[in-house]
């Protein structure tokens, strides 16, 4: 490595946007690496062995040398007959983070509104603070649910440009119903985003049929979670086409690899293996819920998603007791509404049990 110094000079970052100075880089607090890690709501099950083998010897035969398509149409078609939808409604993309950018970059200019019921996934807010936007933050009841009169009322009266909903909601695991999305989606201007990334584990249906009579929803998933493929970063969004091909437009050219191409069609071709993990994933959600329930000092939120929210009195010393026996989960006590909460993933029985066994001994 070369010891040569570096030369700089502070006018230098008169050219970065005072919005980016300000920012800190995302970060995943608390680190990424732990014999159990219940910390970013991963689904526990590995991409089969045998999967992967067939993939990496399709890939192996691959030009590495040459680009793969503009954009990844293999996938695409795959995608939108899974879906039953058109593919000139689906955008794939390198992870459902990639396509907020699109969709942001797209719409948002200098003084932009943005409705984001709060708290929520962060990455919107910092998008949208990027591309200087005006957000306007909505607050979840006290109970952490949606309050959707006043979502609604804030929309009709601010006219935002683009109301974002996640449900099931990260760090929240609360779900708007259909009636509720379509609702808010019938009766304002903006594009409203339903962020669906934790769906296939909602007890609530989809809001993808919305696409057809409203024109101004959009559909954001991944394959990060159900899908057990957080390590490729495949995610996509479906809207109506006309809405799409211009979405389309300022995307990023050849952001997904080929790779990840063909790990999407081979899952798609066996789905039945995401329905096993999810299957096996809400049972656990089930027993580990009820034995959250009869623990002391601790109150558990029912969730809706993979993952779960409980309130203890010190959230900071318990996750570093959690952590000290190789346990990370998420604290999430710095979020507005969350100062006595962590958010804790499902995990397999084993890694559930364990869980369970140092939460009694550090909260009895």
């Amino acid at each position: 490595m070369s010891k040569k110094k570096f030369r700089f000079d502070e006018r230098v970052l008169e050219h970065i946007k005072p919005t980016v100075r300000a920012m800190q880089p995302y970060t995943v607090a608390g680190g990424q690496f732990a014999a159990i890690k219940l910390n970013q709501n991963e689904n526990p099950f590995d991409f089969p062995a045998n999967l992967k083998l067939e993939i990496l010897n399709q890939f192996y035969s691959e030009n590495w040398n040459r680009y793969p398509d503009v954009f990844p149409n293999l996938a695409t078609e795959k995608i939108a007959a899974f879906l039953g939808v058109p593919a000139e409604a689906v955008i794939v993309g390198n992870g459902s983070n990639e396509l907020i950018y699109t969709i942001f970059f797209a719409t948002l200019s200098r003084g932009s509104r943005v409705l984001i019921p709060s708290p929520t996934f962060l990455y919107y807010e910092k998008v949208a603070d990027i591309m200087e936007a005006e957000v306007i933050k909505v607050a979840m009841t006290a109970s952490l649910t949606f309050d959707v009169a006043a979502i609604l009322e804030e929309a009709l009266r601010s006219q935002p440009r683009i109301l974002v909903l996640s449900t099931p909601n990260n760090p929240t695991s609360k779900s708007m119903t259909f009636a509720e999305i379509e609702e808010i989606a019938s009766q304002v201007k903006s594009l409203v985003v339903v962020d669906e990334a934790y769906i296939e584990f909602s007890r609530e249906r989809s809001a993808l049929e919305l696409i057809y009579e409203h024109p101004n929803v959009i559909i954001l998933r991944t394959l990060s979670k159900a899908f057990s493929l957080a390590g490729v970063r495949l995610g996509y969004l479906v809207a109506n086409p006309t809405l799409a091909a211009e979405l389309l437009k300022p995307k990023i050219p050849f952001a997904t690899n080929r790779l990840a191409e063909l790990v999407a069609v081979k899952i798609l071709e066996n789905y039945e293996l995401v329905e096993q993990s999810v299957k096996i994933i809400l049972a656990e959600r089930d027993r580990v819920f009820a034995a959250l329930q009869a623990m002391p000092n601790l109150n558990v939120h029912e969730s809706d998603t993979n993952f779960f929210i409980v309130e203890v009195a010190s959230p900071g010393d318990v996750f570093e007791s959690l952590k000290a026996k190789n346990i990370l989960v998420r604290n999430v006590s710095s979020y507005p509404m969350m100062e006595k909460c962590l958010r804790i993933g499902v995990g397999t029985a084993a890694e559930n049990d364990a869980l369970l066994t140092a939460l009694k001994e550090r909260l009895s």
